[in-house]
């Protein structure tokens, strides 16, 4: 498979799932732009791949995805594939919650998808032809203990990529969701370590609860999310639209 010609641009790109889908896609000849807020691990991941390009943007502001967006598409050309992977997480019991908690988690995970699909828009109706993905969760399919902001943040990812299916199916766009559970990223390293502090349980124990309800036990690796953002990709996806794909080893 070769994505060659298109311009993509996967934000949340400095680590874990973000990187490894910036390297899927420039491995299959794609030329990405990676966004997010470090300069230093953006730059770590562009520099193992000559397709790479990096800039410094902040998905939950519009006026820093438009300005970016603008001048990577001067330098670069149009862009036709935007994989929305900017999120971040937080775990609270509902009576320790506070108004902020659940607003500081929709400005990134969904007004970040917004964000960053609304200012490719142009491009993909000039072009005929565009991929929206966005990476959602498992909890965006169903609810978890404490982490119910976190939830509600990503069941609203899927409800606004199902709707963006339905409005821009005709226009040669197609929009999907990818739904991991727990991944083997470095935000999942800090979700073990607070769970560790917290319990005082060890590392081992910790990964068993957070993998328990996962048939296959055990963490997803990031390259398996990765391919699945390359195979939504393809020319031949067309028809894969509006879904709201779990990489869950069988827990959705």
């Amino acid at each position: 498979m070769s994505l060659r010609n298109n311009h993509a641009v996967v934000t949340g790109g400095g680590s874990g799932v973000g990187e490894a889908i910036a390297l899927k896609l420039a491995n299959n000849s794609a030329l990405v732009t990676i966004l997010g807020r470090q300069d230093k691990t953006l730059k770590k991941v562009a520099d193992k791949h000559k397709n790479i390009n990096w800039r410094v943007c902040d998905v939950s502001k519009p006026e820093d995805v438009e300005l970016c967006y603008k001048d990577i598409r001067s330098a670069y050309g149009n862009i036709n594939i935007v994989i929305a992977n900017a999120g971040i997480a937080s775990s609270k019991p509902l009576h320790k919650m506070g108004v902020k908690d659940i607003t500081s988690l929709m400005e990134v995970n969904l007004i970040g998808v917004f964000n960053t699909f609304q200012h490719a828009l142009t491009d993909m109706k000039s072009d005929n032809w565009g991929r929206m993905i966005a990476i959602s969760s498992t909890a965006g399919l169903k609810g978890y203990s404490y982490v119910s902001a976190y939830s509600a943040s990503k069941h609203a990812v899927i409800g606004l990529t199902r709707s963006l299916a339905l409005e821009l199916a005709s226009q040669g766009i197609t929009v999907n969701s990818i739904c991991p559970s727990y991944v083997d990223t470095p935000m999942t390293e800090r979700t073990i370590k607070n769970i560790t502090t917290l319990t005082n349980i060890s590392k081992e124990e910790a990964i068993s609860q957070l993998v328990k309800l996962n048939p296959q036990k055990r963490l997803i690796k990031p390259i398996e999310v990765a391919k699945v953002v390359a195979w939504l990709c393809d020319k031949n996806s067309g028809s894969i639209n509006g879904q709201s794909i779990p990489v869950s080893g069988g827990e959705i």
